[in-house]
């Protein structure tokens, strides 16, 4: 269920939340892809700060213990560690937390939903979603994900996933991981002070060719 693009606007927006999230020095996994950086708006960036140290483990800030399980299946759901680092290691769940905990205009959307899948496994498969197999998870989910496989009724289950897979996609593509793992050219690493002459056996460098020859 991976493979989500984000429009300039989106990212833009994405990239303003994510800011705001690496300020917090919480994070077991999640670290934004260049904390110690702000835009000039010119594709350019210049330092901005320390970045925050990830703890060893994290604690969330506004789901209980079984919400943030269902949410961390979720994402790991929609964006699969298949070979490459996925939406578990990259620590979308913690990212999703925070932005929920920090946005009170998302939390009633996301418990409502979270619950909603939980109650909908309970009453297709007579277990909660963290009790049912992988295989009627990812079930559940395709009838909520794809517009062919949609069924009467659980129209509020579909919002809830486009809701969860957006931020989910701005938690992984913001991340550090998420760069990494589509080669983004902006985690190249530039140097932040001039590096040493490289001929220090001529310091007048006599050897080299005039100008223009």
């Amino acid at each position: 269920m991976a493979g989500q693009n984000l429009e300039r606007r989106e990212m833009l927006r994405a990239l303003s939340l994510a800011a705001g999230a690496a300020q917090f020095p919480g994070f077991a996994k999640w670290a934004f892809a260049d904390p110690e950086a702000g835009g000039d708006g010119g594709g350019r960036f210049e330092p901005a700060g320390p970045q925050a140290k990830p703890n060893n483990s994290y604690k969330p800030q506004f789901f209980t213990g079984e919400e943030y399980e269902i949410v961390s299946r979720l994402t790991e759901m929609i964006i699969p560690t298949d070979g490459t680092p996925g939406a578990r290691e990259a620590g979308v769940s913690e990212f999703i937390d925070f932005i929920v905990y920090s946005d009170s205009s998302l939390q009633y959307r996301f418990r409502y939903g979270i619950r909603w899948v939980d109650a909908h496994a309970r009453y297709l498969f007579g277990r909660g979603f963290l009790e049912i197999t992988p295989e009627r998870q990812t079930e559940m989910l395709t009838h909520l994900a794809y517009k062919d496989r949609h069924r009467a009724g659980e129209e509020d289950g579909r919002d809830f996933f486009q809701l969860i897979r957006e931020y989910t996609v701005i938690g992984f593509y913001t991340s550090r991981v998420g760069l990494e793992e589509i080669k983004y050219p902006g985690l190249k690493q530039y140097w932040r002070e001039a590096p040493g002459c490289q001929h220090p056996d001529d310091p007048e460098h006599k050897h080299l060719p005039p100008p223009g020859d």
